[in-house]
């Protein structure tokens, strides 16, 4: 029997904390809209829980035991790109937002946000904007503004190629050979033969040409 989704904007809370998790939980119920079908006291509980409701947003503590809320928010944003995530943390250092957004958080608030700000963050996310503080965001455009002609070094929020792997695409873009790449990272040919193939096949492509027309693609989506 289909199991049948209560309307509303549906939340996965995951922080270690089960008091800060019944707060906030309380404060979000007490809005009117909001449902909390789970809450998560790790990591991989709130992958979990993500990938099994498939909530609107899921709201995690950047520090969860087991697996860390960075490589959390990979991981739902490459199995579940549907969901919005907001991360959550103690400290709110410019670098740690950065890491979040480059991770594909859609949004990054202080631990000690008021909790009628949390449900207007939440709400904004599902519309579909961002939640940076405005430091941030002046960083970002200012390395936007930094990359040079087409792109090269600009990595889309969601994507299912890694850091390294967009490293060795952004040399395909440039036209370099596999021991100029080499060289450059001071890698083996071997190495990156392997990281080529794995940029092809993620890609679904099966030539370099096709993998930088790709690249285009997801740089600048159509």
């Amino acid at each position: 029997m289909t199991k049948l989704k209560v309307s509303g904007v549906h939340i996965i809370i995951g922080d270690a904390d089960p008091i800060a998790r019944r707060v906030i939980r309380d404060a979000l119920q007490d809005q009117e809209g909001f449902v909390i079908p789970a809450e998560a006291s790790s990591g991989l509980e709130v992958v979990e829980l993500t990938l099994h409701y498939r909530p609107d947003v899921t709201l995690m503590e950047a520090s969860l035991p087991g697996l860390d809320g960075l490589t959390g928010v990979r991981r739902i944003c490459e199995e579940a790109p549907e969901v919005r995530v907001l991360i959550f943390s103690q400290h709110d250092a410019e670098e740690t937002q950065l890491e979040a957004l480059r991770a594909g958080a859609s949004g990054f608030l202080s631990k000690d946000v008021p909790l009628d700000t949390l449900a207007r963050v939440v709400r904004s996310v599902v519309r579909g904007e961002s939640a940076f503080s405005r430091k941030v965001t002046m960083r970002m455009i200012e390395r936007l503004r930094q990359l040079p002609e087409g792109g090269i070094g600009m990595r889309p929020v969601h994507s299912p190629l890694t850091e390294r792997e967009w490293e060795i695409l952004d040399f395909f873009c440039q036209g370099k050979d596999t021991r100029q790449i080499a060289e450059t990272l001071v890698l083996s040919e071997e190495t990156i033969h392997s990281h080529s193939k794995n940029v092809l096949r993620k890609l679904n492509v099966h030539s370099r040409v096709e993998a930088v027309q790709a690249a285009q693609r997801l740089r600048v989506p159509v």
